[in-house]
């Protein structure tokens, strides 16, 4: 929490509780009474083998054709799930990760940008952001990736753990499961996995050890706070419950039948949004301002019904079929990348503004589509950054323009005071203003 919370008003408030529980600011128990500004945050979603670069229908099947804006130009099918969010969309075109030349890496070496002339792999973006603005936060970063059921499937990801990298440009082990980022967030000190197993399994919530009189709270908070609360709450309790479904299933072990296995609630689209609905939990608490997701690959079409390998489906050229369900998963990650700009949107901050509005998400890949390693797709989102202006598709007049160019736009926008980024000539002018 932000430490301009008053303390003993904070603990007055929890003090009946047996775990103290990260909670959004309120500004009830704060010092102040007037509302505080909220920090900028960063967030980095992405992998896997891009998306469908194809002829559809007159058009592209996910990139767009024509710079301008949404409202003028129109998105194309693979894009359509952003449609309501589409004055608050940015594409970028003609990017392309310099450092990178092999397109089996996948998302290996994506925010740090690899190895290029002088420069050697380095810290990644994110970890460089995490010194600055997430150094005063309990998590100053929270790494997350996924656990792809099939080992050597070609995920797209190489084989690297994450998308951020350590000083030494090595990838950093993430957490892998939503159960896992449950521990990390809520465990307090002598939790093990099996005890919070078994509190799933009793159906109790870690908000029934937080003893709290509703009726002592209802005095002391303004309408304003039992609103934002009673959010918080539902969407740990809600979590809770998206939890207590996986665990159901963790042991269940796999049919061998030649007939196609039911898809399990604990993997693919579900999955996702239990990560995506916690990581909104942290930065609505504060306990992070940083973050990236390595989303999973296997696991989310395995949950659409495509019987085809990551490796094999980024390979739609050869048949009709296989475009089609390359397609089919373009679309459901753009479902899933819109549903959570709108958690993003419905979630109060600090100060009681949007969550969306301090937050700067870039989503994207290494890789175009398939093993194409120019024009990366790179989609922009979130009011975190004063003068970038959404609602268009930015064509650069450079090809190949540096990446780094554009992580040091970002990074510079969230409030990190860097010159450079690795081997960046210059910040992506045509983002601003």
């Amino acid at each position: 929490m932000s430490d301009i919370i008053n303390t003993h008003s904070r603990r007055s408030f929890l003090r009946q509780g047996a775990y103290c529980i990260a909670l959004p600011f309120l500004n009830s128990v704060a010092h102040a009474a007037p509302k505080t500004a909220s920090p900028k945050r960063l967030i980095f979603l992405g992998g896997g083998y891009g998306f469908t670069d194809t002829d559809h229908e007159g058009g592209k099947s996910f990139f767009p054709s024509k710079a301008g804006r949404f409202s003028s130009i129109g998105l194309t099918q693979g894009l359509k799930a952003l449609e309501r969010h589409q004055d608050d969309l940015t594409i970028v075109s003609n990017l392309t990760n310099l450092g990178v030349k092999n397109p089996h890496g996948g998302s290996g070496g994506y925010l740090n940008c690899g190895s290029f002339r002088e420069h050697e792999d380095g810290v990644s973006c994110d970890q460089l952001a995490a010194r600055t603005i997430g150094k005063d936060n309990r998590f100053s970063s929270l790494v997350l990736t996924a656990r792809e059921p099939i080992p050597g499937q070609g995920t797209g990801h190489g084989s690297g753990y994450s998308l951020s990298a350590d000083n030494r440009g090595r990838s950093i082990p993430g957490i892998p499961t939503p159960l896992q980022l449950y521990r990390t967030l809520f465990a307090q000190k002598g939790d093990s996995a099996e005890r919070l197993l078994e509190r799933l399994d009793n159906k109790q919530s870690i908000l029934d050890l937080v003893r709290i009189d509703g009726g002592s709270v209802k005095r002391t908070l303004s309408r304003e706070d039992q609103v934002k609360l009673d959010e918080y709450f539902t969407s740990v309790r809600d979590i809770e419950l998206g939890l207590e479904r996986q665990e159901k299933w963790a042991n269940v072990p796999k049919s061998k039948a030649p007939f196609d296995t039911p898809p399990s609630e604990l993997t693919g689209e579900k999955e996702i949004r239990l990560m995506l609905d916690m990581l909104i939990l942290a930065l609505q608490s504060d306990m992070t301002r940083v973050a990236s997701y390595r989303l999973p690959v296997c696991s989310l079409i395995n949950s659409l019904d495509i019987s085809l390998s990551p490796h094999t489906l980024s390979h739609y050229g050869f048949s009709d079929d296989r475009r089609a369900a390359s397609e089919k998963r373009d679309r459901k990650l753009m479902e899933l990348f819109a549903w959570f700009i709108d958690r993003l949107k419905e979630t109060k901050d600090l100060d009681g503004r949007r969550l969306y509005d301090t937050c700067i998400v870039s989503y994207g890949s290494n890789l175009r589509a398939g093993h194409g390693l120019q024009s990366l797709p790179a989609l922009l989102t979130g009011g975190g950054a004063d003068h970038i202006k959404h609602g268009r598709h930015i064509i650069l007049p450079k090809e190949d323009t540096s990446l780094a160019n554009y992580w040091l736009t970002l990074l510079q926008q969230a409030g990190v005071n860097t010159p450079k980024f690795h081997y960046s000539d210059g910040e992506v002018s045509e983002l601003l203003g």
